[in-house]
């Protein structure tokens, strides 16, 4: 690639909950873009992280794990998905090559298998002992059945996203692939997340970090005020759905035990992100079923 040649494209990470594709893209980003936990399908939103270097700028998108559709959340987020794997200039299709490859992974590689727009098959999480390289290998050459060696428009990374492994290769390569072409973005940007969003997904984070495993999928955050006030302060008050009375007195905890942990560290956070001191108020509010609510979900800001 010649110094004076610029590319620029989309780039969309996809695959299976859990394979580390938010860590991936913070990791190539340099910053916390998307948020992260060790809960599947923690990102329910397109998320774009925006890298620049002298060569061009690559943006990249975060999508949901691919999953059956359980409910209209569900289906809202397969659908982000399914536009991000068609719009993209090139795709990242990410596995956790420490997990069995299993029905659910098929899944996902036969939605990837005839696309036209070149594939990086990304080994993630390399780096720990349980990792299978050989067998994603054979995996992805039965699907497309041929040897990789053959395979055209495709590239093959062992990657570890935490460990920042191969990150400087894997951006080479998206690069070979790209089109010629201007920034799609002010190069000093590094996200288009809208901020109410992102303060939103923040105070999330702190829920799935904080909460037991019995109630993650059915946490929504919405924020309802945010505004300045005296002293350079920002007011946010956020909104936490739940689907039950009883995950609402685990959100709460005792005597207000667990809210105020969450409600501590979601503020030390965005005052951080939003360079001002933070008041934050969270309330939990229990709405039966959210997730099929069409008009909840369009105010949680995700595609219906």
């Amino acid at each position: 690639m010649s110094d004076k040649t610029f590319k620029s494209g989309m780039v969309s990470i996809v695959g299976r909950p859990n394979t580390g594709k938010s860590t991936l893209l913070n990791a190539l980003v340099g910053t916390k873009i998307s948020i992260i936990s060790r809960v599947p399908q923690t990102t329910r939103h397109q998320i774009r992280g925006i890298y620049n270097d002298d060569h061009g700028q690559i943006v990249f998108i975060d999508t949901p794990g691919l999953h059956r559709g359980r409910d209209k959340l569900d289906q809202s987020m397969n659908q982000i998905i399914s536009g991000c794997i068609h719009d993209a200039e090139c795709l990242i299709y990410l596995v956790d090559t420490t997990r069995k490859v299993g029905q659910e992974e098929n899944n996902i590689a036969q939605k990837v298998k005839d696309l036209k727009c070149p594939v990086i098959l990304g080994l993630n999480k390399v780096d720990l002992k349980s990792a299978d390289i050989p067998g994603y290998i054979a995996f992805w050459e039965e699907i497309k059945g041929m040897p990789v060696t053959e395979m055209k428009n495709f590239a093959m990374i062992p990657l570890s996203g935490k460990e920042e492994t191969n990150l400087d290769k894997l951006v080479e390569v998206i690069y070979d692939f790209l089109p010629e072409g201007p920034a799609l973005y002010p190069t000093d940007t590094v996200t288009d997340t809208p901020e109410r969003l992102t303060v939103a997904e923040i105070v999330r984070e702190k829920l799935l970090m904080s909460m037991s495993d019995e109630i993650p999928h059915s946490i929504g955050v919405i924020i309802e005020s945010m505004r300045p006030r005296k002293g350079k302060t920002i007011y946010v008050r956020a909104l936490i759905l739940v689907e039950r009375d009883t995950h609402k007195e685990i959100v709460i905890g005792k005597n207000g035990a667990m809210l105020k942990k969450i409600g501590t560290l979601a503020r030390q956070e965005l005052e951080t992100l939003l360079e001002s001191k933070v008041f934050l108020e969270c309330f939990v509010k229990v709405q039966k079923n959210w997730r099929d609510d069409v008009s909840i979900i369009q105010e949680l800001g995700y595609s219906s």
